[in-house]
């Protein structure tokens, strides 16, 4: 079975950065699709961005285009997301996840697309 941890989260002010690791193991990570989704309190989980087994195509929500970047590093077992220009509404337990089922992934934006998932990391963006 897979297994996700992601760190990176912490405390800063709006308009700074944070990068976001999330290490996988127990599974052949470039065999799976991989995506960051959050979840502020009191509100649903929702998508952040996805990114391609391979890394060649990636899918955001249009609130975040243009401030963060999904990546991976196969080599490394690592997905990252590199979260610049922060802001308050930004504040949210961010978890990745990953599954091996292979479907667009301009489609793979619901907690239900995804079958594994990490313990999440804790952002808090302060105005």
């Amino acid at each position: 079975q897979a297994q996700l941890v992601e760190s990176g989260g912490g405390l800063v002010q709006a308009g700074d950065s944070l990068r976001l690791s999330c290490v996988a193991s127990g599974r052949t990570f470039s065999d799976y699709d991989m995506a960051w989704f959050r979840q502020a309190p009191g509100q649903e989980r929702t998508f952040v961005a996805a990114i391609t087994r391979g890394g060649d195509n990636a899918n955001y929500v249009d609130s975040v285009k243009g401030r963060f970047t999904i990546y991976r590093d196969n080599d490394l077992n690592t997905l990252y997301l590199l979260m610049n220009s922060l802001k308050p509404e930004d504040t949210a337990v961010y978890y990745c996840a990953g599954e091996r089922a292979s479907r667009p992934i301009s489609a793979m934006v619901r907690v239900g697309d995804y079958t594994y998932w990490g313990q999440g990391t804790q952002v808090t963006v302060s105005s």
